[in-house]
């Protein structure tokens, strides 16, 4: 057993919908004891000290310790592709993406990644994520043996794609091969220890009917898998979805015609979503990932925050990377361009809303708030410890801050925490993780390199 001191925030309700001081959790000096793997207790450093005396303890001074950033969209193959230049999506795809991509024929190669990505997760403070693979089976066995390692909790799984032309020959699978292999993979994976499997077509484009059925049917054999995939970012790949698939009355629709969506199911970007479409999301009760650094860099559009948050509308919404084409591993950066996108609408992002959507909205969405997201006893101990002011910038605005360190009330305390949690929002990237922690473990520090 071990703890850790400091301030604590973290949600109790989603702020979209709550008075934002009745959804937050703060604690201006709490203790939080872990037990394993486990949260074991939480509370006001005052009420616990004395149960916890002989507990060794770890004081994190002038830093705010949250729950572990959620990536519910993120590449692992396309590390080494971050920031390519100059194109939308489908070129993109195919004068970066597929080359890339077609290394990890080679598992160890693959694992090489695999350790790299999952490092730099944790330079970030992200300690789950939703991650796309390739078409090879060695991939993914690659990842989750990274994974097991680090006892971190991933959702993952084989990335199908098997329409001709849209990929080269050697890249793509065929509709019985990607069964066949995903299923091989649920059984030696899903649910094993903390990783978790992803039915993962690619995207409709990418996939033949015939391999979005057996996606339902791998759905329906395994009803506890996710489904993972991608939906209306780019206005020419919406118009060939629509070619390719006219019985469908729209995106959504082909996917719905697989059975695939439900809970647990995420589209990434879902940016050119009709009002309909947007009812029909919120009844079944399906999630997306809203990754505003990848649509602004790929010029794909702005995703509708407001229309997903909505009460009339409510979609379960987390943040994602979509590290390639985003170009960031950082969830802080995430949050500077979604509240651009929503500036860009006439709309406000506030810093509660933005941190709820990266710890637990994000668990939320991936059906996944009953092992992560908060900081309530029970729950894996994956934490991310933030210092508020590590660059000069950042320090200056601290130092500046309106509500000033001699007004000690818990009001004023969660006031001046508020100014510097959005100045980290707006400004804030890895250098802003002192520390992070997954399964109780301490799996990164800020000394350049990971623990692990």
């Amino acid at each position: 057993m071990k703890a850790i001191r400091g301030a604590f925030l973290d949600f109790l309700h989603d702020p979209f919908y709550r008075d934002e001081q009745e959804a937050i959790r703060y604690l201006p000096d709490g203790l939080l004891v872990m037990d394993g793997e486990k949260i074991a207790d939480f509370g006001r450093f005052d009420e616990l000290a004395e149960k916890y005396a002989d507990v060794s303890t770890h004081h994190y001074a002038n830093r705010l310790i949250m729950p572990g950033f959620v990536d519910t969209h993120v590449h692992y193959p396309q590390t080494e592709m971050i920031a390519a230049y100059g194109e939308q999506l489908l070129e993109w795809l195919e004068k970066y993406t597929f080359p890339t991509e077609l290394k990890f024929q080679d598992k160890t190669y693959a694992r090489s990644v695999a350790d790299r990505f999952l490092n730099m997760l944790l330079m970030n403070g992200t300690t789950t994520a939703q991650v796309f693979t390739t078409t090879f089976p060695q991939s993914v066995d690659a990842f989750f043996e990274a994974c097991s390692e680090r006892n971190i909790c991933m959702i993952a799984g084989l990335t199908g794609i098997d329409r001709e032309g849209l990929a080269p020959a050697e890249y793509r699978d065929t509709a019985d091969s990607f069964y066949a292999n995903s299923k091989d993979l649920i059984e030696r994976w899903h649910m094993k220890g903390r990783n978790k499997y992803a039915i993962t077509p690619r995207f409709a484009l990418g996939s033949t009917r015939e391999q979005l059925d057996r996606c339902g049917q791998l759905k329906g054999e395994y009803p506890t898998a996710w489904v993972n995939t991608h939906m209306s970012e780019n206005h020419k790949e919406i118009a060939q979805v629509a070619e390719a698939f006219p019985e469908a009355s729209d995106y959504l629709n082909v996917y719905e015609r697989a059975g695939i969506v439900g809970p647990k199911f995420t589209a990434g970007h879902a940016i050119h979503l009709s009002d309909d479409a947007f009812q029909r999301m919120s009844a079944s009760k399906c999630s997306i990932s809203f990754c505003p650094s990848s649509n602004l860099y790929l010029g794909s559009g702005l995703f509708m925050i407001h229309k997903a948050k909505s009460l009339e509308t409510p979609v379960l919404v987390g943040l994602g990377t979509d590290m390639g084409a985003g170009d960031c591993f950082s969830i802080l950066r995430v949050l500077n361009d979604a509240y651009k996108v929503a500036a860009l609408q006439s709309q406000k992002l506030s810093v509660f809303k933005g941190l709820y959507l990266a710890t637990l909205g994000g668990a939320k969405s991936l059906m996944l708030e009953d092992e992560i997201g908060s900081l309530d006893p029970g729950k894996y101990a994956d934490l991310v410890v933030l210092d508020l002011s590590p660059t000069p910038a950042l320090a200056f605005r601290a130092q500046n801050n309106p509500f000033g360190k001699d007004q000690t009330s818990e009001e004023h305390q969660c006031a001046r925490m508020e100014h510097d949690a959005f100045g980290t929002m707006m400004l804030g990237d890895e250098r802003s993780v002192e520390a992070t922690y997954v399964s109780g473990q301490l799996l990164y520090r800020k000394t350049g390199t990971p623990v692990h």
